[in-house]
C-alpha cells in the first residue's frame, strides 16, 4: 500500500506543491485579513484539499497525455508511465477521481468556485497540449498556478478583488520565468520533434533573456503589492530575500552551463515560495 502511494506521489511530484501551495495560502490570508473574510479551519482545509486533487489532475494528465514523448527522451524516459511503473488505464483512472474530487471539494466552498472550477481544470489540464502548438506554453504553466492565490481568495470571500490579482500575476510571471530556465535543458530535444518553446524557438541566450525579463516584472510585482497592500516591514524583508532568489538563479545559469538548473528549480525556487508566503502571511497576522 505504502509502495502504491509513494508511486502516485512521484507521478505527480508531490513535493513540487511547494511551488503553489505557499502562495494559495498567501491568498488565504490575504482574504481574512484584508479581504474581510472570516477565518475557518474547515475553509481552510478544503481550500489545501483543492490545492492537492487540482495538481495531482494536471500533473498525473500531463505525464499520461506526453507518455510517447516521454519515451524518446533520456531525461523522461524513467518516469512512471513510460517506464511501466503505473499503467496508463491506472493514471487515467487517477486522473479521473482527482477531478471528481477537486470539483466535489470546491461544492463545500462556495458556488462561485464550483463553478469556476470546469474553468480551472480547463486552464491545467489544457497546459499539457500548450507544447504542440505553442512556444508560450509556460506562460500557460504559469496562469496555471497563478490560479492558486485568487482561487484561495475566492473560496474565503466570493470576491474578486485587485490586490490578490496582482499576487496571481506574480505567481504568472515568476513560474513562467523559471520553467523557461527549466526547459533549457531540452531544446535539442523539442527542435528534433517539433516541439515548441521558449528556448527551441530563441535558443539558450534568448530564453534566458526572456526569463529575465518576466523575473523582473515578478520583481516589479512584489514591489508593487507591497506599497498597495500596505504591508510592513516583516513583508519588506521576505520581499527582499525572494527578489535575491530570482536574481540567484540567473546567476547560477549560463547559456555554456546548465549543470546547475536542478539546484535553481527545487532548491532556490522551492525556498523562495516559502519565504515569501511566510513573511507576507505573517506581516498580515500581525498588523491586520
Amino acid at each position: 500500500m505504502i509502495t502504491t502511494i509513494n508511486k502516485y506521489l512521484s507521478l505527480v511530484k508531490f513535493s513540487h506543491t511547494i511551488f503553489a501551495m505557499p502562495f494559495a495560502l498567501t491568498g488565504f490570508f490575504m482574504a481574512t485579513t484584508k479581504g474581510g473574510g472570516a477565518f475557518s479551519w474547515q475553509l481552510f482545509g478544503l481550500v489545501v484539499l483543492c490545492m492537492v486533487f487540482a495538481r495531482s489532475a494536471a500533473m498525473a494528465f500531463n505525464r499520461w497525455l506526453d507518455v510517447d514523448i516521454d519515451k524518446l527522451n533520456p531525461r523522461t524516459a524513467k518516469r512512471e508511465i513510460p517506464a511501466g511503473i503505473i499503467s496508463p488505464n491506472n493514471a487515467l483512472f487517477f486522473i479521473i477521481a482527482n477531478v471528481v474530487l477537486f470539483m466535489a471539494t470546491t461544492w463545500f466552498i462556495n458556488r462561485l468556485c464550483f463553478f469556476l472550477s470546469p474553468v480551472a481544470l480547463l486552464v491545467v489540464l489544457g497546459y499539457s497540449y500548450t507544447k504542440r502548438f505553442t512556444a508560450l506554453c509556460h506562460l500557460v504553466l504559469g496562469v496555471g498556478l497563478s490560479l492558486a492565490p485568487i482561487g484561495a481568495y475566492l473560496a474565503v470571500t466570493g470576491e474578486f478583488a485587485v490586490l490578490p490579482v496582482l499576487v496571481s500575476v506574480l505567481v504568472l510571471c515568476w513560474v513562467s520565468g523559471f520553467d523557461i530556465i527549466y526547459s533549457l535543458q531540452d531544446e535539442d530535444f523539442d527542435k528534433s520533434q517539433q516541439l515548441n518553446s521558449i528556448p527551441a524557438w530563441l535558443g539558450l541566450s534568448g530564453a534566458l533573456r526572456f526569463s529575465e525579463f518576466l523575473h523582473v516584472l515578478t520583481a516589479a510585482l512584489v514591489i508593487t503589492i507591497g506599497i498597495a497592500g500596505h504591508f510592513g516591514w516583516v513583508y519588506w524583508i521576505g520581499a527582499a530575500v525572494f527578489v535575491a532568489m530570482l536574481i540567484s538563479q540567473h546567476l547560477l545559469v549560463k547559456p555554456h552551463d546548465l549543470s546547475k538548473i536542478n539546484i535553481m528549480f527545487m532548491t532556490t525556487n522551492g525556498i523562495a515560495s516559502v519565504v515569501f508566503a511566510v513573511f507576507a502571511i505573517s506581516d498580515m497576522l500581525l498588523f491586520q
